[in-house]
């Protein structure tokens, strides 16, 4: 019997329409094409690719903050409401997004203490003097001083004001966080601290998490699972030590090769030529192989379809088979 999932996106499609100028000729851009994916709870799955992936737009669509053009999420075990409706509005308070940029997702007019309460004003969770005192916890959960909620947005450093990003988005207590590129604008001493804080938290309150970033040594320290995404399909998924340990799909390795391991030298990083293609102009067959070292004739042509490649591993790579894996990842 298989694990029961807190969160579940089956076939998922946001299609954008695009148009130069008031005459030009619409353009259909596939952000997400054809994703299912899964967060099992008090799990974290890492969800990585480069600029233009479509990671956020997944991120969102798995919120229900944009409808899908095609296909369904479910979030424990029922579909998610219309966007905007009553449904809709109460579930705001079992998942909640952590933002990028702490700055511009703080009102800069506010205290950092009222904006934490915010959320529970909103479900109407305790009376006021109850919802100060929760404030006043969530800032000891995130490493801030009780003093600090008189202060505003400008008056904190980047860290700080991500800490009350944080402490805001688990106010209500939600059973689902989806962090988009949470710590990409913080030093990097500073993004270990918040990560190690993102840890803590789920480990103590037992939150699922969608962790979606560019960097791969930051997936690493906290994922359970990783999703690579390229040109809004995903390409590989497995456990994390399996992704780091022997990654199958060629641009998996290029990604992984970048890490840097303490004390040893890139030998053999893989370099990717070029840039990603256009999303409006996909290429024919598979959409990595103007990229792709690997590449045949048959990946020019044919799309590969996301399979099962071993037990809790899946990839779509015509190269990538049972029988064929060693031999790829050895080349």
């Amino acid at each position: 019997m298989s694990e029961p999932q807190l969160i579940e996106a089956n076939d998922l499609v946001k299609t954008y329409t695009m148009r130069r100028g008031v005459f030009g000729k619409p353009s259909h851009v596939r952000a997400v094409d054809g994703v299912s994916l899964s967060v099992a709870p008090k799990t974290t799955l890492g969800i990585v690719g480069e600029s233009g992936s479509g990671k956020s737009t997944m991120g969102r669509l798995l919120l229900g903050l944009e409808a899908p053009t095609e296909g369904s999420v479910r979030f424990d075990g029922e579909a998610m409401p219309a966007l905007r409706t009553p449904r809709w509005r109460s579930l705001r308070a079992r998942m909640q997004l952590v933002f990028q940029d702490p700055l511009a997702a703080l009102d800069r007019r506010i205290s950092i203490g009222a904006q934490i309460g915010e959320p529970l004003a909103i479900h109407a969770v305790g009376s006021e003097e109850e919802r100060r005192g929760r404030v006043d916890e969530l800032l000891v959960a995130v490493g801030l001083r009780r003093d600090q909620a008189e202060r505003y947005p400008h008056e904190l450093s980047g860290g700080q004001r991500q800490r009350v990003v944080i402490a805001r988005a688990i106010a209500t207590s939600p059973e689902l966080l989806v962090c988009d590129e949470p710590v990409s604008a913080l030093d990097v001493s500073i993004q270990a601290q918040v990560i190690n804080l993102l840890r803590d938290l789920q480990e103590k309150r037992g939150i699922a998490m969608a962790f979606i970033s560019h960097d791969l040594k930051v997936v690493r320290n906290i994922a359970d699972r990783v999703a690579v995404m390229y040109l809004g399909r995903i390409v590989e998924e497995a456990a994390s030590e399996d992704i780091f340990r022997s990654p199958l799909h060629p641009y998996t390795q290029a990604l992984v090769s970048s890490v840097p391991v303490p004390g040893t030298a890139l030998r053999d990083r893989i370099i990717l030529q070029g840039e990603p293609p256009n999303p409006a102009a996909r290429p024919a067959g598979c959409a990595f192989h103007p990229r792709c070292g690997h590449a045949v004739e048959r990946c020019r042509v044919e799309t590969p379809e996301f399979v099962t490649i071993e037990a809790g591993r899946k990839a779509a790579c015509h190269l990538v088979t049972s029988a064929s894996a060693s031999t790829l990842m050895e080349s």
